[in-house]
Protein backbone atom coordinates (compact mmCIF):
# COMPACT_ATOMS: atom_id res chain seq x y z
CA UNK A 1 0.00 0.00 0.00
CA UNK A 2 1.26 3.52 -0.75
CA UNK A 3 2.71 5.56 2.09
CA UNK A 4 2.85 9.38 1.88
CA UNK A 5 6.30 10.85 1.35
CA UNK A 6 6.07 12.87 4.55
CA UNK A 7 6.01 9.65 6.62
CA UNK A 8 9.64 8.87 7.44
CA UNK A 9 9.25 6.31 10.21
CA UNK A 10 11.00 8.59 12.69
CA UNK A 11 7.60 9.52 14.11
CA UNK A 12 7.31 6.31 16.15
CA UNK A 13 8.12 6.13 19.87
CA UNK A 14 11.72 5.69 20.92
CA UNK A 15 10.93 2.35 22.57
CA UNK A 16 9.51 0.97 19.33
CA UNK A 17 12.44 2.31 17.36
CA UNK A 18 14.72 0.54 19.79
CA UNK A 19 12.93 -2.76 19.14
CA UNK A 20 13.26 -2.33 15.39
CA UNK A 21 17.02 -1.97 15.62
CA UNK A 22 17.23 -5.75 15.56
CA UNK A 23 16.16 -5.60 11.91
CA UNK A 24 18.25 -4.63 8.87
CA UNK A 25 18.16 -0.86 8.36
CA UNK A 26 16.03 -0.84 5.20
CA UNK A 27 13.57 -3.33 6.63
CA UNK A 28 13.35 -1.42 9.91
CA UNK A 29 12.48 1.73 7.97
CA UNK A 30 9.73 -0.03 6.00
CA UNK A 31 8.23 -1.53 9.16
CA UNK A 32 8.36 1.76 11.06
CA UNK A 33 6.63 3.65 8.25
CA UNK A 34 3.82 1.09 8.19
CA UNK A 35 3.48 1.35 11.96
CA UNK A 36 3.20 5.13 11.65
CA UNK A 37 0.34 4.65 9.18
CA UNK A 38 -1.38 2.29 11.62
CA UNK A 39 -1.22 4.91 14.36
CA UNK A 40 -2.33 7.67 11.98
CA UNK A 41 -5.39 5.86 10.63
CA UNK A 42 -6.62 3.68 13.48
CA UNK A 43 -9.25 6.17 14.71
CA UNK A 44 -10.49 7.60 11.41
CA UNK A 45 -9.92 4.66 9.05
CA UNK A 46 -9.66 1.38 11.02
CA UNK A 47 -9.73 -0.75 7.87
CA UNK A 48 -6.83 1.17 6.40
CA UNK A 49 -4.90 0.85 9.65
CA UNK A 50 -5.55 -2.87 9.65
CA UNK A 51 -4.19 -3.21 6.11
CA UNK A 52 -0.94 -1.46 7.05
CA UNK A 53 -0.64 -3.56 10.22
CA UNK A 54 -0.80 -6.74 8.15
CA UNK A 55 2.09 -5.50 6.01
CA UNK A 56 4.17 -4.72 9.09
CA UNK A 57 3.28 -8.11 10.53
CA UNK A 58 4.40 -9.87 7.36
CA UNK A 59 7.71 -8.00 7.46
CA UNK A 60 8.51 -8.40 11.17
CA UNK A 61 6.27 -10.82 13.02
CA UNK A 62 8.92 -11.45 15.68
CA UNK A 63 8.89 -7.86 16.94
CA UNK A 64 6.58 -7.38 19.93
CA UNK A 65 5.66 -3.82 18.96
CA UNK A 66 4.48 -5.05 15.58
CA UNK A 67 2.33 -7.78 17.16
CA UNK A 68 0.85 -5.22 19.54
CA UNK A 69 0.06 -2.78 16.71
CA UNK A 70 -1.55 -5.60 14.73
CA UNK A 71 -3.61 -6.46 17.80
CA UNK A 72 -4.92 -2.93 18.22
CA UNK A 73 -5.71 -2.66 14.50
CA UNK A 74 -7.68 -5.92 14.65
CA UNK A 75 -9.39 -4.75 17.85
CA UNK A 76 -10.46 -1.50 16.16
CA UNK A 77 -12.11 -3.60 13.43
CA UNK A 78 -13.86 -5.85 15.99
CA UNK A 79 -11.74 -8.82 14.98
CA UNK A 80 -11.53 -9.87 18.62
CA UNK A 81 -10.19 -13.39 18.18
CA UNK A 82 -7.35 -12.16 15.98
CA UNK A 83 -6.66 -9.22 18.31
CA UNK A 84 -6.49 -11.51 21.34
CA UNK A 85 -4.00 -13.80 19.60
CA UNK A 86 -1.75 -10.85 18.72
CA UNK A 87 -1.92 -9.41 22.24
CA UNK A 88 -1.05 -12.79 23.74
CA UNK A 89 1.91 -13.09 21.39
CA UNK A 90 3.16 -9.61 22.33
CA UNK A 91 2.79 -10.41 26.03
CA UNK A 92 4.74 -13.64 25.67
CA UNK A 93 7.56 -11.73 23.99
CA UNK A 94 7.80 -8.99 26.59
CA UNK A 95 6.28 -10.40 29.78
CA UNK A 96 4.47 -7.06 30.11
CA UNK A 97 0.98 -6.96 31.69
CA UNK A 98 -0.07 -3.62 30.16
CA UNK A 99 -2.27 -5.39 27.60
CA UNK A 100 -4.22 -7.32 30.25
CA UNK A 101 -7.31 -5.01 30.24
CA UNK A 102 -7.68 -4.96 26.45
CA UNK A 103 -7.21 -8.72 26.36
CA UNK A 104 -10.07 -9.04 28.85
CA UNK A 105 -12.19 -6.75 26.68
CA UNK A 106 -11.51 -9.03 23.72
CA UNK A 107 -13.04 -11.82 25.80
CA UNK A 108 -16.13 -9.64 26.16
CA UNK A 109 -16.16 -9.07 22.41
CA UNK A 110 -16.09 -12.84 21.91
CA UNK A 111 -19.15 -13.22 24.14
CA UNK A 112 -17.26 -14.47 27.17
CA UNK A 113 -17.91 -11.88 29.93
CA UNK A 114 -17.31 -14.49 32.63
CA UNK A 115 -13.75 -14.91 31.34
CA UNK A 116 -13.29 -11.14 31.42
CA UNK A 117 -14.38 -11.09 35.08
CA UNK A 118 -11.94 -13.88 35.89
CA UNK A 119 -9.16 -11.79 34.39
CA UNK A 120 -10.32 -8.78 36.43
CA UNK A 121 -9.62 -10.76 39.57
CA UNK A 122 -6.29 -12.19 38.45
CA UNK A 123 -2.93 -11.30 40.11
CA UNK A 124 -1.83 -9.52 36.92
CA UNK A 125 -4.21 -6.65 37.74
CA UNK A 126 -2.13 -5.69 40.79
CA UNK A 127 0.88 -5.21 38.50
CA UNK A 128 -0.93 -2.62 36.38
CA UNK A 129 -0.36 1.09 36.85
CA UNK A 130 -3.23 3.33 37.92
CA UNK A 131 -4.44 3.90 34.34
CA UNK A 132 -4.42 0.15 33.70
CA UNK A 133 -6.34 -0.57 36.88
CA UNK A 134 -9.02 1.97 35.95
CA UNK A 135 -9.23 0.43 32.47
CA UNK A 136 -9.63 -3.00 34.05
CA UNK A 137 -12.46 -1.64 36.22
CA UNK A 138 -14.21 -0.31 33.13
CA UNK A 139 -13.91 -3.69 31.41
CA UNK A 140 -15.22 -5.51 34.50
CA UNK A 141 -18.22 -3.16 34.73
CA UNK A 142 -18.92 -3.76 31.04
CA UNK A 143 -18.82 -7.50 31.63
CA UNK A 144 -21.32 -7.12 34.47
CA UNK A 145 -23.63 -5.24 32.13
CA UNK A 146 -23.19 -7.91 29.47
CA UNK A 147 -24.52 -10.37 32.04
CA UNK A 148 -27.48 -8.14 32.94
CA UNK A 149 -26.03 -7.23 36.35
CA UNK A 150 -26.62 -3.47 36.28
CA UNK A 151 -26.38 -2.88 40.03
CA UNK A 152 -23.13 -4.84 40.19
CA UNK A 153 -21.76 -2.77 37.28
CA UNK A 154 -22.56 0.45 39.17
CA UNK A 155 -20.84 -0.83 42.30
CA UNK A 156 -17.80 -1.92 40.28
CA UNK A 157 -17.33 1.64 39.01
CA UNK A 158 -17.64 3.21 42.46
CA UNK A 159 -14.01 3.81 43.38
CA UNK A 160 -11.63 6.45 44.73
CA UNK A 161 -10.78 7.39 41.15
CA UNK A 162 -14.45 8.12 40.46
CA UNK A 163 -14.87 10.18 43.63
CA UNK A 164 -11.67 12.16 43.11
CA UNK A 165 -11.98 15.81 42.05
CA UNK A 166 -8.67 15.72 40.19
CA UNK A 167 -8.89 15.27 36.44
CA UNK A 168 -6.78 12.46 35.00
CA UNK A 169 -6.64 11.02 31.46
CA UNK A 170 -9.18 8.37 32.45
CA UNK A 171 -11.56 10.61 34.44
CA UNK A 172 -14.00 11.50 31.64
CA UNK A 173 -14.40 7.89 30.49
CA UNK A 174 -14.88 6.63 34.06
CA UNK A 175 -17.53 9.24 34.84
CA UNK A 176 -19.23 8.60 31.50
CA UNK A 177 -19.40 4.84 32.11
CA UNK A 178 -20.84 5.44 35.57
CA UNK A 179 -23.48 7.85 34.21
CA UNK A 180 -24.42 5.42 31.45
CA UNK A 181 -24.81 2.56 33.93
CA UNK A 182 -27.00 4.73 36.17
CA UNK A 183 -29.19 5.65 33.22
CA UNK A 184 -29.53 2.01 32.21
CA UNK A 185 -30.68 1.27 35.76
CA UNK A 186 -33.36 3.97 35.52
CA UNK A 187 -31.62 6.43 37.83
CA UNK A 188 -31.97 9.38 35.47
CA UNK A 189 -31.35 12.19 37.96
CA UNK A 190 -28.04 10.73 39.11
CA UNK A 191 -27.12 9.91 35.51
CA UNK A 192 -27.60 13.53 34.50
CA UNK A 193 -25.33 14.67 37.34
CA UNK A 194 -22.53 12.34 36.27
CA UNK A 195 -22.88 13.12 32.57
CA UNK A 196 -22.41 16.77 33.56
CA UNK A 197 -19.28 15.83 35.53
CA UNK A 198 -18.02 13.87 32.54
CA UNK A 199 -18.46 16.95 30.34
CA UNK A 200 -16.43 19.02 32.81
CA UNK A 201 -13.50 16.63 32.61
CA UNK A 202 -13.72 15.79 28.90
CA UNK A 203 -11.46 18.48 27.51
CA UNK A 204 -10.56 16.67 24.30
CA UNK A 205 -14.05 15.37 23.43
CA UNK A 206 -13.19 11.72 23.93
CA UNK A 207 -16.83 10.96 24.83
CA UNK A 208 -20.24 12.18 23.66
CA UNK A 209 -21.18 13.18 27.22
CA UNK A 210 -22.37 16.62 26.12
CA UNK A 211 -24.79 15.08 23.62
CA UNK A 212 -26.10 12.62 26.20
CA UNK A 213 -26.60 15.44 28.69
CA UNK A 214 -28.48 17.50 26.10
CA UNK A 215 -30.75 14.53 25.35
CA UNK A 216 -31.63 14.23 29.04
CA UNK A 217 -32.41 17.95 29.11
CA UNK A 218 -34.70 17.56 26.09
CA UNK A 219 -32.53 19.59 23.75
CA UNK A 220 -32.93 18.74 20.08
CA UNK A 221 -30.22 19.56 17.57
CA UNK A 222 -31.17 20.64 14.07
CA UNK A 223 -28.69 20.20 11.27
CA UNK A 224 -28.63 23.62 9.62
CA UNK A 225 -27.03 22.25 6.47
CA UNK A 226 -29.78 19.67 6.00
CA UNK A 227 -32.43 22.32 6.63
CA UNK A 228 -30.84 24.65 4.05
CA UNK A 229 -30.69 21.81 1.54
CA UNK A 230 -34.41 21.10 2.10
CA UNK A 231 -35.25 24.76 1.60
CA UNK A 232 -33.17 24.89 -1.57
CA UNK A 233 -34.96 21.81 -2.90
CA UNK A 234 -38.35 23.40 -2.09
CA UNK A 235 -37.31 26.58 -3.90
CA UNK A 236 -36.21 24.59 -6.93
CA UNK A 237 -39.48 22.63 -7.03
CA UNK A 238 -41.52 25.83 -6.64
CA UNK A 239 -39.55 27.60 -9.35
CA UNK A 240 -40.00 24.65 -11.68
CA UNK A 241 -43.76 24.63 -11.03
CA UNK A 242 -44.00 28.38 -11.71
CA UNK A 243 -42.02 27.99 -14.92
CA UNK A 244 -44.28 25.16 -16.06
CA UNK A 245 -47.39 27.23 -15.29
CA UNK A 246 -45.98 30.19 -17.24
CA UNK A 247 -45.22 27.91 -20.17
CA UNK A 248 -48.75 26.55 -20.21
CA UNK A 249 -50.19 30.06 -20.04
CA UNK A 250 -48.01 31.22 -22.92
CA UNK A 251 -49.06 28.17 -24.93
CA UNK A 252 -52.76 28.90 -24.37
CA UNK A 253 -52.26 32.55 -25.27
CA UNK A 254 -50.39 31.63 -28.44
CA UNK A 255 -53.23 29.28 -29.34
CA UNK A 256 -55.84 32.05 -29.02
CA UNK A 257 -53.74 34.47 -31.06
CA UNK A 258 -53.24 31.86 -33.76
CA UNK A 259 -57.02 31.36 -33.97
CA UNK A 260 -57.66 35.08 -34.46
CA UNK A 261 -54.93 35.31 -37.06
CA UNK A 262 -56.43 32.39 -38.96
CA UNK A 263 -59.80 34.13 -39.06
CA UNK A 264 -58.33 37.38 -40.35
CA UNK A 265 -56.22 35.54 -42.89
CA UNK A 266 -59.22 33.56 -44.06
CA UNK A 267 -61.22 36.75 -44.57
CA UNK A 268 -58.40 38.30 -46.55
CA UNK A 269 -57.79 35.33 -48.82
CA UNK A 270 -61.41 34.21 -49.47
CA UNK A 271 -62.12 34.41 -53.31
CA UNK A 272 -64.53 37.16 -54.43
CA UNK A 273 -67.36 35.95 -56.66
CA UNK A 274 -68.16 38.59 -59.33
CA UNK A 275 -71.35 38.84 -61.43
CA UNK A 276 -71.22 37.25 -64.87
CA UNK A 277 -70.80 39.52 -67.84
CA UNK A 278 -73.74 39.88 -70.22
CA UNK A 279 -71.56 38.60 -73.07
CA UNK A 280 -72.88 35.13 -72.57
CA UNK A 281 -76.50 36.26 -72.43
CA UNK A 282 -78.65 35.60 -75.58
CA UNK A 283 -78.79 38.66 -77.79
CA UNK A 284 -81.91 39.72 -79.42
Amino acid sequence: MPIPDDVTGEEIDADVRQELQSLPKGLAEDVSRNLVMVARLIDEDPEGAYAYSRIALRLASRVAAVREAAGFAAYANQKYSEALAEFRAARRMTGNVDLWPVMADCERGLGRPEKALDMAGAPEVHKLDKAGQVEMRLVAAGARRDMGQLDAAIVTLQSPELASNSVQPWTARLRYAYADALLAAGREGEAREWFAKAVESDKDGSTDASDRLAELDGVEFVDAFVEDEDEDEDDIVEAAADAEADTEADTEADGEDDGEDDIVEAEQTEPVVEADDDDDAPRG
